[in-house]
């Protein structure tokens, strides 16, 4: 096992940065901060970084095969041509499905493109006592919304899938371990669900994931300061140190780690050791690690 360190490259300071991704065609970041609402979009060749704002929370985020973005707000799912508003604060949307609209207290969090241009993510629970009312679903184009058969969750996170993508990963991050089971994306069918791994570090929560060109799943785990890559066999082959608490999500880029990370929840003294909390951080690898981007086919 090894260890590293990963450094800011955006000083976002977001309350909630998720989703992050990165566009080859555009060669820029995308990523959400959920709770204030915002897109942001940053370009590392040039040090730009722009942020549209949205009408309610951007919970996940994907891109489209034609160049748009599907996004995941709070009751609903929509495309949006961003690279065509880039002198605007505001996104024009398209809808492409209501989500969850007779339960008032869920909302659309984690998500990723699977591997045959169909987007699964999981709505969180808004309950106070954080019951478990999230469900996990699958859209394509063809056949809309299908809901999997999974069980309910609090709050749902480390959705991506493996090479085939017939092994799609998830977790509840409110029970220390990451779960994966077999995925059939023609019929939106799921089987065979099991424990890929129990977090080894206690207070440590499972966030945002991505699986590598090798098989390997690199895993944001919150509360714990740290990127954690697993081989397919579970064991723990790598642990990236964040500057920052709660660490959210990763995606790879040729040999780079991207990682966003949150400042809700940090009160002053722990902001006062963490200012960098909230900012996008990155970690070179010895060698490429990233794998294509999956995109999903809109409408």
């Amino acid at each position: 096992m090894t260890t590293a360190l990963a450094t800011l490259v955006v000083d976002s300071r977001c309350a909630l940065g998720e989703g992050i991704l990165w566009c080859d065609r555009r060669r820029v970041l995308y990523w959400t901060d959920i709770l204030a609402a915002e897109l942001w979009r940053h370009d590392p060749d040039s040090g730009h970084t722009h942020t549209w704002s949205l009408p309610a929370p951007l919970g996940c985020l994907a891109l489209g095969e034609d160049g748009r973005l599907l996004l995941g707000l709070a009751k609903g799912l929509y495309a949006s041509d961003v690279e065509a508003q880039l002198s605007s604060r505001e996104l024009s949307l398209d809808k492409l499905a209501d989500v969850e609209a007779d339960d008032p207290m869920t909302r659309i969090n984690d998500g990723r493109a699977d591997r045959h241009g169909g987007f699964v993510f999981g709505t969180k629970s808004e309950h106070a006592d954080l019951r478990p009312a999230g469900r996990f679903h699958q859209y394509t184009a063809t056949h809309g919304l299908r809901e999997l058969a999974l069980p309910r969750v609090a709050i749902p996170n480390s959705i991506c899938f493996d090479a085939t993508g017939t092994r799609m990963y998830f977790c509840d991050s409110v029970t220390p371990r990451i779960l994966h089971c077999s995925y059939d994306a023609a019929t939106a069918s799921v089987s065979d669900i099991a424990v890929f791994v129990d977090l080894d570090l206690t207070g440590a929560e499972p966030d945002g994931s991505i699986v590598d060109a090798e098989g390997a799943l690199w895993n944001a785990q919150w509360g714990a300061g740290r990127v954690v890559r697993y081989l397919p066999d579970g064991r723990i082959d790598r642990i990236v140190a964040v500057p920052a608490p709660q660490p959210s999500c990763c995606v790879l880029h040729d040999d780079t780690l991207y990682i966003t990370s949150a400042r809700v929840g940090l009160d002053a003294a722990a902001l006062a050791m963490h200012p960098l909390s909230g900012g996008v951080f990155a970690h070179r690898n010895e060698r490429r690690l990233a794998r294509d981007i999956d995109r999903v086919r809109l409408p």
